[in-house]
């Protein structure tokens, strides 16, 4: 889905952007979006394949349904985290074609095209019934761009991406030329024969012709609107949800097609309109800073997943509050572009907005010495890289003695959150609860899942929580994305996808696909000193009361068997 930071900030942008070049603004909207990670798997027949993996098919849950008011099925919960992830991607493509709308290439288009229809029209209703079918072809037109990502890379590529390190590299590369485009130091545009086609084609008559119209402008609109569609597609794809590609690009298109189908209706509206100017050009260039700063997640996903440690949480903040900053000298007009036009006047809307952008980056500056930020905490490196911490230490001291800690498997690459005595190895993990007889809290997790950072970020530290996770439990890290290799010893063929487990991340999908029935990150799983359940698995769960009554519950149970087992 888009980050969250992303949304807001452009959201915020985007509903005022009118207001820049001093005329009315639009109304303003704030969504806030969650996003759902999910570990590398493919589709194929009647097997599941995940990034050196190949997993049976995992059969449908048949659990009758519960009572009114009592806590909702794995197949019930993961469905409504699928359909959320959807509405997130649709939401993303919505904000994403109404900031197209306002680019250079597209709305001066507007009034020539509300033009055309008109008089080209011999009623209002035949010139609605053309703009219908202009909207309409927009939207079929990006609809099957979305759907074409999905037939030409498959459901495995699509899950692959959101762990993969070569895809999450080459999304920051591409990221990163769409900053640069929108910038202004080039322009992505299509080739000329393209667009003289589509616009030779759009001279017919009839429905074909309005068709080839809206083609045209999608291609003519390529430098502006490329940027937006490349990202939206990357973050859509990285989700690993199969229709999501083709969801965004619905929102997207359907936010592109509105203004056309609206001004057609009513053309007296035109005329309220802010004319056309370097606001326009301000737009793009505030879209290539929030791209810049985008990018970096997935240089970030790349170093963790390989433990090349040159991108800690200072590294990733500090160039956040560069960024942010040189944005919010830029709305003040202290920093210029060659394209800029010149506007020796900053109008009150923003200059509010700078002092919005320049407050955020402010925010972000405690965190170099280790502030949680829990409004943005989800899309930084875990709090564990961070090399001077004074925020771990003042809520938590219970660490892990420097001889034990050496001795535990991996401890030397995997760091738990808030100084928690975790073990990153299920076996050792296991045999650690026997034997100071505890329940077993197994936590998978992945390097690329924001939404276990923010599990830990701003749950695992609530004193409710954290008491818990300290004194009863006996907490297993397992990183299902991690590309550590194996050593040759532990490397083998999985007995349950008959593929061969070579990385860290590797045995652990594996393990927990084979003996949990899941692939989703966050997820939590409590059992007892034989391995067995203590009740459901849990995944993302940002309420600290409700997630502390699962911790409860567990260890009730736990406490159940061990009575027993006396008797």
């Amino acid at each position: 889905m888009i980050r969250l930071i992303y949304l807001v900030i452009l959201t915020l942008l985007i509903s005022v952007t009118p207001i820049l070049a001093q005329e009315e603004s639009i109304a303003d909207t704030f969504t806030d979006i969650e996003n759902l990670q999910f570990t590398p798997i493919e589709q194929n027949g009647d097997s599941i394949q995940a990034e050196g993996l190949e997993f049976t098919e995992i059969p449908a849950e048949t659990d009758e349904p519960k009572e009114s008011g009592s806590e909702p099925t794995p197949t019930t919960r993961k469905a409504k985290e699928t359909s959320s992830s959807l509405w997130s991607i649709f939401l993303a493509g919505l904000l994403g074609g109404f900031a197209a709308f306002l680019m250079p290439c597209i709305f001066p288009m507007l009034p020539l095209t509300i033009s055309y229809f008109t008089k080209a029209a011999e009623n209002k209703g035949r010139a609605i019934g053309r703009s219908l079918v202009y909207g309409i072809s927009i939207v079929v037109i990006y609809v099957v761009l979305g759907l074409l990502v999905t037939v030409l890379f498959g459901a495995d590529a699509l899950n692959a991406l959101s762990t993969n390190g070569i895809f999450n590299f080459a999304f920051f590369l591409l990221l990163l030329v769409f900053a640069t485009s929108f910038l202004g130091a080039f322009e992505i545009t299509l080739p000329a024969s393209w667009v003289n086609k589509m616009d030779a084609k759009s001279e017919k008559s009839g429905w074909m012709g309005i068709f080839f119209m809206a083609a045209t402008l999608a291609l003519v609109s390529f430098s502006c609107t490329g940027p937006i569609i490349g990202t939206l597609l990357v973050e859509a794809a990285s989700t690993g949800t199969l229709l999501a590609p083709a969801i965004g690009m619905f929102g997207f298109a359907v936010a592109l097609a509105i203004p056309f189908v609206l001004f057609s209706m009513f053309p007296s509206w035109m005329k309220s309109l802010p004319r056309s100017g370097g606001w326009l050009n301000m737009v793009k260039v505030v879209l290539g800073f929030l791209e810049l700063a985008l990018a970096l997640k997935f240089l970030s996903n790349v170093d963790l997943a390989y433990h090349w440690d040159w991108f800690d949480r200072e590294v990733f903040l500090s160039l956040w509050i560069v960024i942010f900053g040189l944005l919010g000298l830029y709305l003040l007009g202290k920093l210029r572009f060659s394209h800029d036009s010149d506007n020796s006047v900053i109008s009150i809307p923003r200059l509010s907005f700078a002092i919005m952008t320049l407050s955020f980056t402010i925010y972000m500056i405690p965190g170099l010495w280790g502030a949680p930020l829990k409004a943005i905490s989800a899309f930084f490196p875990p709090q564990t890289t961070q090399d001077f911490d004074l925020y771990t230490n003042s809520i938590s001291s219970a660490g892990i003695p420097l001889d034990q800690k050496s001795k535990r498997k991996y401890s030397d690459i995997f760091h738990a959150p808030l100084n928690l005595n975790a073990f990153f190895d299920y076996e050792e993990g296991l045999a650690y609860a026997k034997e100071v007889n505890k329940p077993v809290l197994i936590d998978f997790t992945g390097h690329a899942c924001v939404n276990c950072r923010k599990m830990e970020s701003t749950v695992w530290p609530e004193k409710e929580v954290l008491r818990r996770l300290q004194n009863d439990y006996v907490l297993i890290q397992l990183y299902v994305d991690d590309k550590t290799e194996l050593p040759s010893n532990e490397q083998r063929v999985s007995s349950f996808s008959g593929k061969k487990i070579k990385t860290i991340g590797n045995k652990w999908s594996d393990f927990q696909a084979s003996r949990f029935n899941s692939n989703s990150q966050p997820y939590y799983v409590l059992l007892d000193h034989d391995g067995e359940m203590l009740n459901e698995p849990r995944g993302a769960d940002y309420d600290p009361e409700s997630f502390a009554d699962f911790l409860d519950e567990g260890k009730v149970r736990f406490e159940e068997k061990k009575l027993t087992l006396v008797q």
